[in-house]
C-alpha cells in the first residue's frame, strides 16, 4: 500500500509540473503534498510495526525481563 501511495504522489507531482493553468497546477500541488504527508506516515507506520516486539511474552521471558535479560527470540517458549 505504502509503495501505491509513492508512486501516485509522484504521479501527482509530474502531472503538477506538466500542466500549463494555474487551477490545475494548484489542485495536483495540493494532491502531491497531501501525498507526501501520507506516504511518510505510511513509511513510519510500516518501520514502527517491524520493530514492535509481540504483544504478549511467556512467563519465562517476563522473568528475564525482570532479572533484566533480554527475552528470548521470537517464536521459542
Amino acid at each position: 500500500m505504502r509503495w501505491l501511495l509513492l508512486a501516485s504522489t509522484v504521479f501527482a507531482f509530474v502531472l503538477c509540473f506538466t500542466r500549463h493553468s494555474a487551477g490545475a497546477w494548484g489542485f495536483w500541488m495540493l494532491v502531491g503534498l497531501l501525498g507526501v504527508f501520507a506516504c511518510v506516515l505510511a513509511f513510519v507506520q510500516a518501520r514502527i510495526d517491524g520493530n514492535a516486539r509481540e504483544d504478549t511474552l511467556s512467563e519465562y521471558d517476563l522473568k528475564r525481563l525482570r532479572e533484566g535479560k533480554p527475552p528470548l527470540k521470537h517464536g521459542q517458549s
